[in-house]
Parts: C-alpha cells; sequence; structure tokens
C-alpha cells in the first residue's frame, strides 16, 4: 500500500471513523459504569443481609437488581454485535470511493463455503470443523473477490482433540483469463505441518522452484510449488516478492497463496479476532483499524497485480 492511500485513509478516519469510534466509546463507559454501580448496590444489599439478617427483604431486592444485570448483560452483548459491523462498513465506504472498486457488500454472519477452501490446495484437511463471518465481496475492475474470517480445525489423529489448521481472513478471487498450470506459496517455517498439502500438490505435478525466484530472502521465508507450465517468474516478480516479504516481517503474519485455472487463494493468519471490540478498555485506536484495512488491501493489491501479469 502506498503512502498517499494510507494518509487517505488516516484523514477519513479522522474525519468519519473516529467520531463513530467516540460515540461507541461513550456508550462503552455508560455500560461499564452502570456495571460497576450494580455490582456495588448487590455488595450493600449483601452487607445489609448480613448485619440484619433479614432474608425475605433481601431476596425481594435481588430480584429486581437481578433482572437489571441481566439487562446489563445483553446490552453489553448488543454492543460487541453492533461494533464490529459499523467500523467494517464505514472501512468499506472510504474502499468505495476508489474509482477501481465496485459496490463492497459485507453480510456478518455469511462465509465463504468449504468447498472453495478445500479448492485452494492450500489446506489438505478434513476440516472437522469450519467456521466462518465477517463475509466481504466486491469487484477490483472486472475482477470479483470474496473474503472472509475462517477458524478451520481437524480431528487429531492420536489424541481425543480438535486440532488447529487455519485461523485467519481467507480471499479468493476469479482473474479475466485463465492461466497455465498451477502455483503454491507456503511459510518455510510451518512445513512440518503442511505435508499433505506439498504431497498433494506433487501429486498435480508441482515441483519446488525456489531456487529460480532469484530473492534469497523470498525463499528463507516461503516454500514455492509450480507445475512446469505455470508462468510463475512473471507472476512472482521481484516487486512481488519483496512487497509479500515486507508484509510478513512488518506484522509478523504468515501468508499462504495458491494460483489455479482462472483461481486465486490468499490465507493471512489472525491470532485474534479482527476488530473484536475491548469492553474494559477503549477501542478508540487508529492501529486498530488500520491492521483490518491494511490486510484487505494486501490481498487485494496481489490478486490485482496478479490480474495485471496474466
Amino acid at each position: 500500500m502506498t503512502p498517499n492511500k494510507l494518509q487517505e485513509f488516516r484523514i477519513f478516519y479522522n474525519h468519519t471513523i473516529h467520531p463513530e469510534l467516540m460515540r461507541m466509546e461513550k456508550k462503552r463507559k455508560r455500560l461499564l459504569n452502570l456495571f460497576f454501580l450494580s455490582i456495588l448496590f448487590v455488595a450493600v444489599i449483601m452487607g445489609l443481609s448480613f448485619f440484619l439478617d433479614i432474608l425475605t427483604v433481601t431476596l425481594f431486592l435481588f430480584i429486581p437488581v437481578g433482572f437489571y444485570m441481566t439487562y446489563l448483560v445483553y446490552q453489553f452483548r448488543k454492543f460487541k454485535d453492533t461494533f464490529k459491523p459499523n467500523v467494517i462498513n464505514l472501512v468499506l465506504d472510504f474502499m468505495d470511493n476508489d474509482v477501481n472498486y465496485g459496490t463492497l457488500k459485507y453480510d456478518e454472519n455469511k462465509a465463504i463455503p468449504k468447498k472453495e477452501f478445500l479448492a485452494s490446495r492450500i489446506f489438505v484437511t478434513p476440516a472437522n470443523e469450519y467456521k466462518g463471518e465477517d463475509y466481504i465481496e466486491g469487484r477490483l475492475g472486472e475482477l470479483p473477490f470474496e473474503m472472509c474470517e475462517l477458524n478451520v480445525r481437524e480431528f487429531s489423529k492420536v489424541r481425543t482433540r480438535l486440532n488447529y489448521v487455519f485461523r485467519g481472513v481467507f480471499m479468493h478471487a476469479t482473474m479475466n483469463q485463465n492461466i497455465l498450470g498451477k502455483i503454491l506459496i507456503l511459510p518455510r517455517e510451518f512445513r512440518q505441518y503442511l505435508t499433505r498439502s506439498i504431497k498433494g500438490f506433487n501429486v498435480l505435478g508441482g515441483r519446488s522452484v525456489d531456487d529460480q525466484l532469484g530473492n534469497q530472502n523470498f525463499t528463507e521465508a516461503f516454500l514455492t510449488y509450480a507445475t512446469e507450465d505455470a508462468p510463475f517468474r512473471s507472476l512472482l516478480s521481484p516487486e512481488m516478492q519483496q512487497a509479500i516479504l515486507e508484509y510478513k516481517q512488518r506484522t509478523k503474519k504468515e501468508i499462504y497463496m495458491s494460483i489455479i485455472g482462472k483461481e486465486i487463494y490468499i490465507a493471512v493468519t489472525e491470532d485474534k479476532d479482527l476488530l473484536e471490540p475491548f469492553i474494559f478498555q477503549s477501542n478508540v485506536s487508529f492501529d486498530l483499524i488500520r491492521e483490518f484495512f491494511e490486510d484487505i488491501q494486501l490481498m487485494i493489491q496481489i490478486v490485482a497485480e496478479f490480474d495485471e501479469k496474466n
């Protein structure tokens, strides 16, 4: 992402997103104050019941207080459920202003189907537990794309538990033209956990092309496989390799990618729910919003450049 784009987003944040965050921050503080006052009131009631030993009056007072605290818990849940959609829609409003984008749509309860996730060939897994949310779809020029947050796990073969497969943001886009061959890019650090993906890609004719990319830092961080007919040198240009590498180094997130025919798949790990609001601390943070924006921008930028080179 260019410095100019980030500066534009900072201005938009100051004028549009920050006021909305401040409005929700006032609501969070008000709910928190009411909650602590309720706890204090309960403590007073308990103290009085201990000294006066009047059980009937104590129980009578606990009934309305209990209902009120239940109402506050409901309001906290409502606050958390509305925070993320409000912020995401504002970020998408900013992106919509770019002439290259079509209308971006958001659905907090929808997800990319499991079938498409497995079609990426990035993760070879039964995906026994597959959960997704925060679905975004749109177009970049004539290029349609979709993305969402996913949490994917599978049953362990040796223990009665679910093992982690992937947690983060997953993107799928369809290029305008079909490319020959297939390309797979995986984090080298997690090679031991990706043996099924590597073997599966080898069956499709994939082979390591690390020695042909020319960027030692990139090959130290990533494993790259391609079929013999895949134009991996043109698609993975030195500039593209450097951009992916710099993002990984700056964010400490892992990036997975595959290109199969017209389809591009990108997965970026995330160890927390993006834009999930705090209750006991402020959510007014540019860095919090910027992280979400940059994740989206990086994936869209990669897809756009691949499509241009195709």
